[in-house]
């Protein structure tokens, strides 16, 4: 079991490699996250290197094919620094991102504090908590070299890869009255391909994910608080991206939203 200074050297040492654009094999083998549960712990720690209070929360690891391709058996949460939330039309370095994809997805904004509780909440009672709904890209990266076979626990150390994200405008259309899991999302990196998929790509539908993601708080002791803002998964293969890349998604009526690489 790591202490409390473990988790935290784990912790510093994943937050200067993600500063500095480096990359690890894995953590040393005295900071290693055993379980979920310590890799959370390392996770929390992150919040320390920011000056802003967390923007929201990513889910990752939502469809049966990303979770074979990590290694994983189920989804996991990571947090959204606001320093790392990138406004929409805008442009930014591809840098040293080791990923180098774009993920189209939908966000939520929550309107009130999801507190922890014993008994899980019901995806209505979650959804009656969202005030609006957003389309997001979100571009992850991961703080290892070959982030597909380190395990579940280091990947949540990681901050379930979270890296950027550009989150729209609220959608104009009454979102609550659509099957969102039918619903239609198409993403272009401009000039090279477009690409198509669906809500039931995310958990089989993008609101079964945001309850998830409120249940792997309140099990964490943590709430889903007012104001922040949850991706759920992209509902599109993710989409292979180089400098001076154009990245376009659409969900439709419930708007758009762009970000280039330069």
């Amino acid at each position: 079991m790591l202490t409390d200074k473990q988790i935290d050297q784990a912790s510093t040492l994943l937050v200067e490699h993600w500063q500095q654009g480096r990359r690890m094999a894995r953590l040393p083998e005295a900071l290693q996250p055993r379980t979920r549960a310590e890799g959370y712990a390392i996770q929390a720690r992150i919040e320390r290197h920011s000056v802003k209070p967390v923007f929201g929360w990513k889910i990752a690891a939502t469809s049966k094919a990303g979770q074979a391709h990590i290694g994983v058996d189920g989804p996991m949460a990571g947090r959204l620094l606001a320093e790392r939330v990138l406004p929409d039309g805008g442009s930014t370095p591809l840098g040293a991102n080791h990923m180098r994809v774009a993920e189209v997805e939908f966000a939520f904004r929550m309107g009130r504090d999801l507190v922890p509780r014993p008994a899980p909440y019901s995806t209505d009672e979650v959804l009656a908590a969202v005030d609006t709904l957003h389309p997001a890209i979100e571009i992850p990266d991961s703080r290892y070299d070959d982030f597909v076979t380190v395990g579940a626990p280091h990947l949540i150390a990681d901050n379930a890869c979270a890296h950027l994200v550009v989150v729209g405008a609220p959608a104009k259309t009454d979102w609550r009255r659509l099957d969102l899991a039918a619903h239609k999302g198409r993403g272009r990196n401009e000039g090279k391909f477009e690409r198509e998929g669906s809500g039931a790509n995310v958990l089989g539908d993008p609101r079964i994910a945001l309850a998830w993601l409120a249940n792997e708080l309140r099990g964490l002791g943590l709430t889903l608080s007012r104001g922040q803002t949850v991706i759920t998964g992209t509902c599109v293969k993710p989409m292979e991206l180089e400098p001076g890349d154009h990245i376009l998604a659409d969900l439709g009526s419930l708007g758009g939203l762009s970000i280039r690489f330069t």
